[in-house]
């Protein structure tokens, strides 16, 4: 019994969590802090899979997304709270290995990583041009 939709559901844009998850769980403030906070494991704050957490922060083009853990996924987004907009960047579900890296709303299987590592490496490479400059 799995937590997220997968990928026989109907696709859609990765909702702003602000929606989603504003009762639940304060927000960092800024994607430094988020990077700190799941990295520190920091209580009281979002958590993630460490391994996959500590591979997509070894990314520049990753660091500079903000990191979005929620029902066993990593979810990058292009700025800190609040959010407005649904976003529409890749994402790694991290029950592996393999760890798999889907499109937006798990629109499709974008390809598998045998580690951390691989994945998050997925993930840089379907970016959409110009998403962030690195950092």
């Amino acid at each position: 019994m799995g937590l997220h939709a997968g990928p026989r559901h109907r696709p859609l844009l990765f909702a702003a969590p602000a929606i989603l998850d504003d009762q639940t769980m304060p927000e960092a403030p800024d994607i430094a802090t988020a990077w700190r906070h799941l990295l520190e494991r920091t209580p009281g704050t979002r958590q993630g899979d460490p391994l996959v957490i500590e591979a997509a922060h070894a990314q520049p083009q990753l660091r500079a997304l903000y990191p979005f853990p929620t029902h066993g996924t990593l979810h990058f987004l292009r700025s800190a709270p609040p959010w407005r907009e649904p976003d529409d960047l890749p994402f790694i579900a991290c029950s592996g290995p393999p760890y798999k890296v889907y499109a937006s709303g798990y629109a499709a299987l974008l390809g598998e990583g045998t580690t951390p590592e691989e994945a998050a490496a997925l993930v840089v490479a379907h970016l959409p041009t110009g998403t962030c400059t690195g950092g």
